[in-house]
């Protein structure tokens, strides 16, 4: 005979299997991805059974394990993609492009990004960590984003795209500062130019910090942040991956881990 949980027993188990799931996720993971491996350990067996029908088939060239390089993840239903990233990148692409700006600044974003907006316009990229690329329109120097080497109101586009959400926090070897996000967003502000647009990306939801990750921001405090510049738009990605290309600010304000996409300008 079959034996139930309660409902609420059945929740409670839920409820701490999730957090269980998550935690190791993020203090374990790192070293051991408990999920990966065992995927991959799962799928050896699929590996070994078409690496001796590839090897028995005519023509196949002689296989070792020498030059053995199982790829076991690969084989998904559709493709995967980070749908932050991807829908940011579009969203940026179109607001640039649109602008038809002659010279870009970007600070410490995803750099194919960067390098794809080489396409369509000149691009100065700013990090701690410099971009070491060649390409034509591309510049690369190194900056921090709490002390931007542009003098005042002198940069028309400019974008930080899911960067100022890390600054503080010591991931990338910055210095560690509770108050890094709002810095961040002050020094864009100083060095936009008056008319000039700043495209903007962090983690939106119930604000929190995840160490040392990245904070999450409810929508109207990066608004807040940027009280100086008008926002000229608002988009955002849900917490399931959905893009939202005309959104309310209320509609993210209890997300879980949502992305925020905010289009200032300065006032003339």
């Amino acid at each position: 005979m079959k034996k139930y949980f309660p409902p609420t027993l059945y929740a409670t188990l839920r409820a701490f299997a999730r957090r269980l799931l998550i935690a190791w996720r993020r203090w374990v993971g790192p070293v051991l991805p408990l999920e990966t491996a065992g995927m991959a350990l799962w799928h050896y067996g699929q590996y070994w059974q078409d690496w001796q029908r590839y090897a028995a088939m005519p023509g196949a060239e002689r296989l070792s394990l020498q030059n053995g390089y199982p790829q076991l993840l690969d084989r998904t239903i559709s493709t995967p993609y980070d749908p932050f990233y991807f829908y940011q990148d579009v969203w940026a692409f179109q607001k640039v492009r649109q602008s038809a700006a002659p010279r870009h600044v970007d600070v410490g974003s995803n750099v194919r990004w960067v390098g794809l907006l080489t396409n369509i316009t000149t691009v100065q990229f700013v990090d701690i960590r410099p971009l070491e690329a060649q390409l034509d329109n591309f510049f690369s120097i190194s900056g921090s984003i709490l002390a931007l080497p542009f003098a005042n109101n002198t940069v028309t586009s400019l974008s930080c795209l899911h960067v100022a959400e890390h600054i503080g926090l010591g991931r990338y070897g910055d210095p560690l500062d509770p108050m890094g996000t709002l810095k961040a967003a002050r020094e864009l502000a100083r060095v936009l130019a008056p008319g000039g647009s700043l495209y903007f990306s962090v983690p939106v939801g119930e604000p929190r910090v995840c160490f040392n990750a990245h904070r999450i921001h409810a929508p109207r405090q990066i608004v807040h942040y940027f009280n100086e510049l008008a926002l000229a738009d608002f988009a955002g990605i849900t917490d399931s991956g959905r893009y939202m290309r005309q959104a309310s600010m209320d509609d993210f304000a209890h997300a879980e881990y949502s992305c925020g996409l905010f289009h200032f300008r300065k006032p003339r």
